[in-house]
């Protein structure tokens, strides 16, 4: 059987305009949780482990630097994995009436990514922390 000139290039293209869908999600969820509202980076403490041997029970925790007063504190925490097939892993919705700005969770992780955490502030602020992640076992079916 010969292989088409054409059908080599779409296979060469392929993991690339998967990865350009990928990220195109990835931006549309975040988006949808925190509209325009530009983004900076920093403020969050972000604690997973570098290497999750199953990806079923990945271990999360978020810390936002807030004062927590009626007048300034984090409103939000939304949680998202770049290669999962839904990038949107959880959303927290905070009050001024928390100690703390601070999340823990367990999640589930397809395959090695980039975990992405959002925090919204009272004042229309939005911060971001980034970490990457190897997953050995995936804990998502696609």
């Amino acid at each position: 059987m010969r292989t088409s000139r054409r059908a080599v290039l779409a296979l060469a293209v392929l993991p690339a305009a998967a990865a350009a869908a990928t990220e195109e999600a990835l931006n549309v969820a975040i988006r949808e949780a925190v509209g325009d509202a530009a983004i900076e980076d920093g403020g969050i403490v972000l604690s997973v482990p570098t290497i999750a041997e199953n990806g079923g029970q990945v271990p999360l925790t978020v810390l936002v630097d807030s004062p927590m007063t009626a007048a300034d504190h984090a409103t939000a925490i939304h949680v998202f994995a770049t290669r999962n097939p839904t990038p949107g892993v959880a959303s927290f919705r905070l009050t001024p009436w928390l100690a703390r700005a601070e999340v823990q969770t367990r999640i589930r992780l397809a395959e090695d990514q980039r975990i992405v955490v959002l925090a919204q502030f009272s004042d229309g602020r939005v911060r971001r922390a980034t970490a990457e992640l190897r997953v050995t076992t995936g804990g998502c079916l696609s």
